[in-house]
């Protein structure tokens, strides 16, 4: 009876012992997935234009892409120094690939010192992120900041913005793209997700025609 006891004691001992190890190896192998999705290579292979595509994007005006940063290409610490994490895909894939597709502006509500660090930082020198606005070129409305598109261009049907505050683009709901807004989640592909679309608007005559049929999503966020 003893023996059967320190057997089943055993075998109790080996399966705890064996279940936290399992768990452990599981944190290990999640923790390690969680870091190749991370600083995986973003792939969004596109085909050569064919003619008439060439010729459609011919005919129509170059677009502008206004990119906002906190919380939605990157997110700031601050433990008596700054510190932003980038959403996976920010630099340099998503930023590379649609500058070959937009002209990109940066537009933030946070004051210029900040600003400018953080986009240079996310440019790292390719000159790709020159045109840039701050909290001075926003619109203080009810204690929030508004973006004023047409600061950064006077046609309208060509100006695109990326942002995840609606508040920020409310007086220009029919030119934003909502994205859900980013803290540190290293599985996040929302940057991503969106590159079809945004291969898409460059072919049209006005973004407007087709990113006001998404206004619903604004609510989502």
């Amino acid at each position: 009876m003893l023996k059967t006891r320190q057997c089943l004691l055993g075998i109790r001992t080996f399966l705890s012992v064996t279940s936290r190890l399992w768990g452990f190896i599981m944190y290990i192998l999640r923790k390690h997935l969680r870091t190749i999705i991370q600083y995986q290579t973003v792939r969004y292979d596109t085909l050569p234009l064919s003619p008439i595509s060439r010729n459609r994007l011919n005919a129509v005006k170059r677009k502008i892409l206004v990119l906002d940063l906190d919380e939605t290409l990157i997110h700031s610490h601050h433990d008596g120094v700054l510190r932003p994490t980038v959403r996976p895909g920010t630099p340099p894939d998503f930023i590379l690939k649609v500058s070959q597709w937009y002209e990109l502006v940066v537009f933030t509500a946070s004051m210029e010192i900040y600003g400018s660090a953080v986009t240079d930082k996310l440019d790292n020198n390719r000159n790709i992120l020159k045109r840039r606005y701050y909290r001075q070129h926003c619109t203080l409305d009810l204690g929030s900041y508004i973006k004023d598109l047409s600061v950064v261009h006077d046609d309208l049907s060509s100006i695109v913005i990326l942002d995840n505050s609606p508040g920020a683009y409310r007086s220009h709901p029919d030119n934003a793209i909502p994205i859900k807004s980013w803290f540190s989640d290293p599985s996040d592909t929302a940057l991503l997700n969106l590159l079809p679309m945004l291969d898409a608007l460059r072919f049209t005559v006005d973004v407007r025609s087709v990113l006001s049929r998404n206004l619903h999503q604004h609510r989502l966020w």
